[in-house]
């Protein structure tokens, strides 16, 4: 929870900016807009670990859609017959194989196209044979997308959240064998293709670590906090060492998304207690992820300014003002617009016991939380 200066801070910008701003503001009830431009990313090669589903999968869309050729990398796939049962996908996701997102970007319009490699990123020898494929199928690797994570224990209830001490190692080594010593070591293995790519094409290739808001600000359990961070570290430690080689890295931070494994456990009833009680209808699609992903490696000048910096998925798209695909613009999780309709606005309903103005709730203001403030102290919760 927020210290008490952070609670009285968020009290206070409720009643002083909203009720200054209430007047000048109105609600327009309006369609939403898709105001995406697809990049072209054609003749352009990249890798996406973790694309059998969630935001891998999204990310390996939306760059396929931009003409990419996707390596699409998942440990999912049916010609190894092996299906990740870490999570409960729902009967209309029996199938989240490699093949199937492929196939999806395969009966897209365009020049993308997606090759499906089964991958375990926990396996070196695995990782070294994909770079060795690419090399050979196409000689140039322009993109690595690490978004493989190995599915937490205890997921699905408020066990996630637990005391440290008692989940042990099996929580420290699902959020970091994968998450973190598997995207270091694709990272290496990737580096070398990536040199060749920016001296023989005059091209500025790009790492985009998956992490979250957990490597800035306390989020569901110890492990899995110095788990992001460690990413965060490590795309801004490599920036350092490949600048002089023209790679660019960043560490991207989605929102709350509506992964196939989320919305099940929303179905389930499960949602509220494991997250905290985040809000999964403000959340983004997995395809959010991927327009930034593409939008990014399509603007190499803007990669090169932000190389080793963290980039929030919903920031992006407000500064280059591109939309989730249902036309939505998803908040920034330290905006306050996510914060006080998720958090502050159902703790005073609940303590005053009775629903708060209309004009208050439509008209919070656009406001972005430093990440001084973001960072002193874990999020609050709806307990």
């Amino acid at each position: 929870m927020y210290s008490s200066i952070i609670k009285l801070f968020l009290v206070g910008v409720i009643f002083s900016i909203i009720i200054t701003c209430v007047d000048s503001l109105s609600s327009i009830n309006t369609s939403p807009i898709d105001t995406y431009n697809v990049p072209n990313l054609n003749n352009k090669v990249a890798i996406v670990t973790g694309s059998s589903r969630g935001i891998g999968k999204g990310i390996a869309l939306e760059l396929g859609r931009a003409g990419c050729t996707v390596y699409v990398a998942s440990r999912s796939s049916r010609s190894t017959g092996f299906t990740s049962t870490e999570r409960d996908l729902g009967e209309d996701n029996k199938d989240c194989t490699i093949e199937r997102t492929c196939d999806e970007i395969n009966n897209m319009i365009g020049n993308g196209k997606g090759i499906s490699v089964p991958l375990n990123v926990a396996n070196d020898d695995e990782i070294a044979a994909l770079i060795t494929k690419v090399k050979n199928d196409c000689g140039r690797l322009d993109a690595v997308v690490c978004s493989a994570f190995t599915t937490p224990p205890d997921l699905n209830d408020s066990s996630f959240r637990d005391d440290f001490w008692k989940q042990g190692a099996e929580m420290w080594n699902a959020c970091h064998d994968v998450g973190l010593r598997g995207t270091y070591m694709t990272c290496c293995e990737s580096v070398p293709l990536m040199i060749e790519t920016a001296k023989n094409y005059n091209t500025r290739p790009l790492i985009a670590v998956i992490s979250s808001f957990g490597g800035k600000s306390y989020t569901f359990n110890v492990a899995y906090g110095v788990g992001k961070a460690g990413c965060d570290r490590l795309a801004s430690d490599m920036a350092v060492q490949l600048s002089k080689h023209n790679i660019d890295t960043v560490s991207l931070y989605p929102g709350v998304v509506k992964t196939e494994g989320n919305l099940e456990m929303d179905k389930r009833g499960e949602w509220a207690a494991a997250s905290g009680g985040l809000d999964l209808n403000m959340g983004e699609t997995p395809q959010f992820t991927g327009r930034a992903v593409a939008t990014l490696l399509s603007k190499p000048d803007l990669t090169k300014k932000s190389s080793g910096d963290v980039v929030v998925v919903a920031e992006l798209a407000k500064e280059l003002g591109f939309s989730d695909i249902d036309g939505s613009t998803p908040q920034s999780i330290r905006n306050l617009k996510f914060i006080l309709p998720s958090f502050v606005f159902p703790q005073i309903e609940k303590q005053s016991g009775a629903p708060l103005p209309t004009w208050m709730v439509e008209n919070v203001p656009d406001f972005l939380l430093p990440w001084s403030v973001f960072s002193s102290g874990p999020p609050p919760t709806a307990d």
